[in-house]
């Protein structure tokens, strides 16, 4: 079952190609890699395959469609926020809907981007549950 979910997530993944991507890596919970693919100025798609290190710890894969806001605080530091789902995989794994609310910088001279997010979670399956995901990230962009 997990091997199919990874397998499901990249070929989803490999289809939203649009030229513009980032990969790097993903601190805080949960901790792993994550891709960001953009398909316009100011919407994305957002994924990660990390550890969780609440509980037991578990396997987390999430994707996010975010729009980013360029006029909040300034071109430099856009604000992006979007809905997304996310699995833990676990003995009971967890399945629940993602909130991301966050932050970035894409640096002008370099392919290197950072970001900060806060991410409400709510897991519908097995049972009803809310929680919350935060982390930083840096990404490289080819």
């Amino acid at each position: 079952m997990k091997k199919l979910v990874v397998i499901i997530f990249i070929i989803s993944l490999s289809s939203l190609y649009a030229g513009d991507v980032g990969l790097g890596i993903i601190l805080g919970e949960p901790t792993g890699l994550s891709l960001k693919v953009w398909q316009s100025e100011s919407v994305a798609y957002d994924a990660a395959a990390a550890w969780s290190m609440g509980d037991e710890g578990a396997l987390h894969i999430h994707a996010d469609i975010l729009h980013h806001n360029y006029s909040m605080i300034s071109n430099n530091f856009p604000i992006h926020y979007g809905i997304g789902a996310r699995a833990r995989l676990e003995d009971d794994p967890k399945i629940g809907i993602r909130i991301p609310v966050g932050m970035g910088y894409r640096f002008q001279q370099m392919p290197i981007g950072t970001f900060i997010e806060l991410v409400p979670v709510l897991d519908l399956m097995p049972e009803t549950s809310f929680g919350f995901n935060g982390a930083i990230g840096f990404r490289y962009y080819f």
